[in-house]
This record gives structure tokens, sequence and C-alpha cells, in this order.
């Protein structure tokens, strides 16, 4: 739900590649040539100039800098020089570990938006993540002091679906955008059932802009998109305002059938179900929004939210203390994101049409063996104090798998950015344990 400067690495044992140079020097695609870019960036003999930059980069991202960006790549030259030992690309992102003197290694990450400008470059120390042979590996990595964590792994085969490994999955916590999910879901129904179609278009205004993550909340006020090209940006790219759109086409009342037909444990938790934007203007604008909100039952709630329907007044600046105690997030058990999940890829067997699953499996989070998972769904989610991910995997025989992992704390420094939750998905999806068969 948050743009978290470099989350999202993949798992690391710092182990060094010798064909990855050569590997990033291969990949024609947008992402590769715009890495490449990047990582030329921080090895050329000269650095380069704000002039020659911009034409990269979104122009918020430059905006950030009002010193110029071209100061903080200087700060990041000097400590190097470096070498490329590995390089990992998955649809819109990538992640280049560069190695630097007397062994020092950074990770540079960076995303792309809609347009294939640079939207999010960052430099920060390597995020190691341990091998993961057995469960007992998992549960010591996520024992943290000040973290309250949850994890659920489950393997259905021939309609049985059997727990492989479960921690606190009845317990309902915030998921930040993983909520995106029931959206997806009311709309698929909503086509199935011939209310809405793919090519219809939803509206950008000021009252349904939201903060990022996504590129939507930047287009100019009466912008019309189409609805699929708007699915594929909240579920691909987590994008806020798309999802707002989503909602406000398909209706609250509709999202919230989709939660209790999607198998939430209790639907009331979900009630009303809230925008990115509702969340954001009531956790972090007027204090006194909050009050109301963590005292007042359901309907005072929505009486609430009817006060604030306007445009946004909160920026992302703005955001700071952690606010899902007070019930401003979207609290699902583990559970409900996997029974979300399989009803979601039911949803895609379904859909004649591909769109569905075309849209899920657009993003799969992590490096994932495509020969031994062809189809792969993955969400992510994050808020101050808040991070979770997820996925299903589906092998050539139909045989499913989930895998769900939370955190939160009251503490957003004990969350951190991602990058070692995500990272421990990929362990797992990369072990073997979820055919039985550790690697």
């Amino acid at each position: 739900m948050i743009d978290l400067p470099g989350s999202g690495l993949p798992g690391s044992d710092a182990s060094v590649h010798p064909d990855v140079q050569a590997a990033l020097d291969g990949d024609g695609t947008p992402l590769g040539q715009r890495t490449r870019w990047a990582v030329k960036l921080l090895t050329a003999p000269a650095a380069p100039r704000d002039e020659d930059l911009s034409g990269n980069f979104v122009s918020v991202f430059l905006a950030r800098f009002p010193q110029g960006f071209a100061a903080t790549l200087q700060q990041w030259r000097e400590l190097g020089p470096f070498t490329v030992t590995d390089y990992q690309p998955v649809a819109h992102k990538s992640w280049v570990t560069l190695e630097g003197p007397a062994g020092v290694r950074s990770t540079l990450s960076l995303t792309l938006d809609s347009t294939g400008l640079i939207r999010v470059l960052h430099l920060g120390p390597e995020t190691v993540t341990p091998p993961v042979h057995g469960w007992d590996d998992l549960a010591r990595a996520l024992e943290q002091p000040g973290v309250t964590w949850s994890a659920l792994v489950t393997r259905e085969e021939g309609g049985v679906t059997r727990t492989l490994y479960a921690k606190d999955a009845d317990r309902p916590m915030p998921n930040g955008s993983s909520y995106k999910l029931y959206l997806m879901r009311a709309l698929a129904q909503a086509v199935a059932a011939g209310a809405v179609r793919w090519d219809d278009e939803v509206t950008v205004t000021p009252a349904l802009r939201s903060l990022p993550t996504g590129d939507m909340q930047e287009l100019p006020d009466g912008t019309r998109v189409a609805v699929r090209e708007t699915a594929y940006k909240m579920i691909a790219m987590s994008d806020n305002t798309a999802a707002d759109l989503i909602q406000d086409l398909l209706g609250r009342d509709a999202v919230e059938r989709a939660v209790a037909e999607g198998g939430h444990s209790d639907p009331s938790l979900l009630r009303p179900f809230l925008t990115s934007h509702e969340v954001f203007e009531i956790g972090w604008g007027d204090p006194r929004l909050r009050a109301r909100w963590a005292t007042a039952d359901e309907n005072g709630r929505r009486c609430l939210l009817e006060r604030i329907d306007g445009p946004m007044t909160v920026r992302g600046s703005d955001l700071g203390p952690t606010v899902h105690q007070l019930g401003l997030d979207w609290h699902m058990s583990a559970w409900d994101v996997t029974r979300v999940l399989g009803a979601l890829a039911e949803d895609g067997v379904r859909d004649t049409s591909g769109i569905v699953d075309d849209i899920l499996a657009a993003y799969p989070g992590v490096p994932v063996d495509s020969a031994r998972w062809p189809r792969v769904v993955f969400k992510g989610g994050s808020c101050p104090g808040v991070m979770m991910f997820c996925w299903l995997l589906e092998d050539p025989d139909g045989v499913r798998c989930t895998l769900v992992l939370q955190q939160c704390a009251d503490d957003q420094k004990l969350i951190g950015d991602g990058q070692f939750l995500r990272g421990m998905g990929g362990r797992v999806i990369a072990s073997g344990l979820l055919d039985g068969t550790p690697r």
C-alpha cells in the first residue's frame, strides 16, 4: 500500500555468480536496459549530470531531490568501485547486488512505472536471508522481539488440502494491500455477471486520487482508463488509486459481499470496507478523525466516511505512527488470505477470456522456476508497522500450494522495508518444502 524504497529483495545467500554480468548484459527487455543504465551510473568513470538523468526517471522521483539527484549518486559512487555479483529481474522490478571494497555488498533496487521510466531507484545494504531447509528455520528467522507474526503453508492435491506448516494462522492481522484480492474477486464476479466489461472505463477524479504505491494518482483529472488496465495496475503494481477506482465502480456493498463469499472468518472486521484514500485520510490526517474512528461502531464509521468524501488532504510525508491498532487497515488471518487466493484461482479457471489469470499472474513477487510452478499468484501488502506477502503456486499437474507470511508491530522500524520477509518467502518456495523434497 505504501512505497518502500528498496523493498522486495528476494532471498540471498551472499554467493557470487560468475555469469551474472553476462545475464545483465544480455537482458534485452526494457527492465534490463534500464537496470544496465542504472548500474552504469555507479560504475562509469564519470558521474552523470542532473540534466542527463531526466529522460530516464519519472518526474516525481527527481522532485524528491531538490538539490539534484546527481549529488546522491555521487555519495553512492563513493562506496565503490563495484562489481556486479547478482541480478534478479521480476516483471517490472529488479535487484542488483554490488560488491564494493573489502567485500561490502549493497543492493541496487529498481522499479519501472507503467510508462517504462524508473519510479524507484535505491541503494542500500544487502539483506541476507538465512537458508530454509525445514520449518524450524523459517520460525527462527521470523521470531523477532516486538514483532507479531503468522505463517501458513498449504498443499491442495486431489481435492484434499493439507497443512504443511501453520503458526497462529487463525489470528486476524493487518495486511495492507492484500485487501485488493477481495476487490479483484468482486470485479471478476461483476464481469462474469455481465454488470461490468473489461473495456469499460473509470475516471480519475480528485476524490478518488490516493497516494502511492502506483502511478495512477499522477494522471490528470478526468483521465479515463479501461477497467482491464486499472485492474492490472491494482494487482501487478499494487496501485492504490487503481484500487479506489475499482471500488468506486463496484460499490462498497459489492466488495463486502465478496469478503463474505471469499471465506473470511469474520467479515465484520472488514465492514465498512475501506479504500486506501480513507485509510490515509483518517490514519494520518486530522487527529480528531482517528479518535472518532477508534470509538465508533460500524454505523458510526460509515457516517464518518461520508464526511471525508472529498479530495485527500494527506501527503506521503505525513505518514508516521502506526494506526493498524485502531482498525485502520484490512484485518485477515492467514487462513482468510489462503481462502481468497483459492477463490481467485477458481475465478481464473472459470474466466474463458483468460484476462483474470493474466492479471493475477502478472507479477510473481520473487524469481520462480516457471517449469516447476507455471502458474503463480502473488500479492504483497504494507503500511506503517505492517508487512505481508502471499503466494498461490500451481504445478503442471494442477497441485496448488499457498504460502502466507504476515508481520505487524507497533514500531515501523521493527518491520523494515519488507526485503527480509519477501526474501524468506523466496527461500521457502525454492527450498522444496512445498512438495516434500527439501533441497
